[in-house]
């Protein structure tokens, strides 16, 4: 009876740990560790108060456009609506911890129904597993959601649960964008299963296809979304630097990795030692598991986002690798007294736990500060912040804001929806409406066109450019340009006005 009453208050005392983790590392800084996060609590703020398809007016001179525009994270969006009550920063930050959390939970319940012995102390290594992780966990954006979707949809799969997998396909779709993984899994699945059990598993590919294509046609945003899928992902896929992305689309240094990912890699090549020790022929959801976990490496080469798929599956590769040798052995048949037997047993049969409870603590000794430290050098919370405010004083409604860098838009965004902007959120959704204006952009931003008042004004149909400190050739350029006049500066950012005709 207590063990049954252990078991039910299980999952609840492992998401208070997780919770507590994330929040620890959260909460080393009053600032948020990325931009996006304000992005995204701003909209989900305006989806509460505007209804949940808000007029999205901010960028008019990309494929995300009004007519155009397509909410790639909308279940993202509506589950951080309940963190828009208050102060939306701190909200925020709270929502990040606990979609994080839920993660976690997501990873134990995949070790739980698969009976992995020990799954909570396995499912407590994500805590240590890679300080990149960790770290990519702890923004607010629709990565940690996609985690436990996709940790979800294994579990479902190794148990055969079709129609579960079709209807968390569907969700999937309205929730991120990232939903082509959803389709890689289930075909290294029946992969996995072709090759141990010599059979076609179609099924769960069937399904996992009929919820994907009705989450994109039963779509608030149909049919936008096929577009924007199809021109988001495409560049990224194909010529990735042909355009200068964000830092995560581009891999790490070997020598970044082995510093921040480290227990993700022992854990991987553990999985591969582990299957020689037990001795036994590798299983369906070890061959599975391996297979993604192989995947998520092989794309956190090519790009360093991947680090959030990547040691989690690593882990959960281990765990199902590992599993047999937690199995208790049988004595060994030297010894032969009854007293003697029985110690030796209980020693053999606790070595493999105390080893995994040694790793999974010194990980999180280890990764823990790290990951705080790291969050201590985030950019000020308030970054913009003055900037923005007198923007929104000092200009007519919607007066569209040129700017020196488009990762600036969501800090502008989640403080002033009053004007527009010229370009956000990613670079290449300007390049791909006009790669012409894009191309004139890059060269103005980079101080390489004299006296740019006038293309800023015909061209950009802009009267205001903000400016980070940073952008050194741009200020030079400025400072001599006779139609540009500042009109503020603070110690974050300055704005000029355009006064040429």
């Amino acid at each position: 009876m207590q063990k049954q009453t252990l078991s039910k208050f299980l999952p609840l005392a492992l998401f208070i740990i997780f919770f507590v983790g994330m929040a620890a590392v959260q909460f080393a800084t009053p600032d948020m560790p990325d931009n996006d996060g304000f992005y995204h609590i701003k909209l989900a703020w305006l989806m509460r108060t505007e209804g949940l398809k808000p007029d999205f007016i901010w960028l008019p001179l990309s494929i995300l456009s009004e007519k155009e525009f397509y909410d790639h994270h909308f279940l993202f969006h509506v589950a951080l609506i309940p963190f828009t009550f208050g102060d939306l920063h701190t909200g925020a930050k709270w929502a990040a911890v606990t979609f994080s959390s839920l993660a976690f939970l997501a990873v134990w319940y995949l070790f739980h129904r698969q009976r992995v012995p020990m799954a909570w102390l396995w499912a407590m290594a994500l805590l240590g597993i890679s300080d990149a992780f960790l770290y990519r966990m702890s923004i607010t954006r629709a990565q940690s959601l996609s985690l436990a979707i996709l940790a979800i949809a294994l579990a479902w799969m190794l148990e055969g649960k079709y129609k579960h997998l079709a209807v968390l396909s569907f969700v999937y779709v309205w929730a991120y964008d990232a939903f082509p993984l959803m389709l890689s899994l289930v075909v290294l699945h029946m992969l996995a299963v072709a090759m141990i059990e010599r059979r076609l598993e179609y099924r769960l590919l069937l399904w996992a296809g009929i919820g994907i294509a009705l989450g994109v046609i039963i779509n608030p945003y149909f049919p936008a979304n096929l577009v924007f899928t199809y021109r988001h992902l495409l560049p990224k896929l194909v010529e990735a630097t042909s355009v200068s992305v964000g830092n995560e689309w581009y891999p790490y240094e070997t020598a970044q990795l082995l510093e921040n990912s480290l227990p993700a890699l022992v854990a991987f090549v553990s999985g591969a030692l582990a299957l020689g020790l037990a001795g036994r022929k590798m299983d369906v959801r070890t061959a599975t598991s391996f297979l993604i976990a192989l995947l998520f490496g092989l794309m956190l080469f090519q790009a360093r986002r991947f680090v959030e798929y990547f040691p989690p599956f690593a882990l959960i590769f281990a765990a199902f690798a590992w599993a047999p040798l937690f199995v208790d052995p049988e004595p060994d048949p030297v010894f032969r007294s009854k007293l003697t037997r029985s110690v030796w047993t209980d020693l053999q049969s606790n070595i493999p736990g105390i080893l995994l409870t040694l790793a999974v603590t010194a990980g999180m000794i280890k990764s823990i500060p790290a990951v705080q430290e790291q969050m201590q050098r985030s950019k000020s919370y308030d970054l913009y912040a003055g900037a923005s405010a007198w923007l929104v004083e000092n200009t007519a409604e919607g007066e569209r804001v040129f700017q020196t860098d488009w990762d600036d838009f969501p800090r502008l965004f989640f403080y002033n929806t009053h004007n527009t902007y010229l370009i956000g959120l990613d670079p290449t959704y300007l390049q791909l409406y006009d790669a012409e204006m894009y191309d004139t952009w890059v060269n103005i931003t980079r101080g390489k066109t004299p006296q740019p008042s006038e293309i800023i004004a015909t061209q950009f149909s802009a009267r205001y450019v903000h400016s980070d400190l940073n952008h050194d050739n741009f200020l030079r350029v400025a400072a001599e340009d006779p139609g540009l006049r500042e009109v503020y500066r603070d110690g974050q950012a300055v704005i000029f006005e355009v006064i040429a005709p």
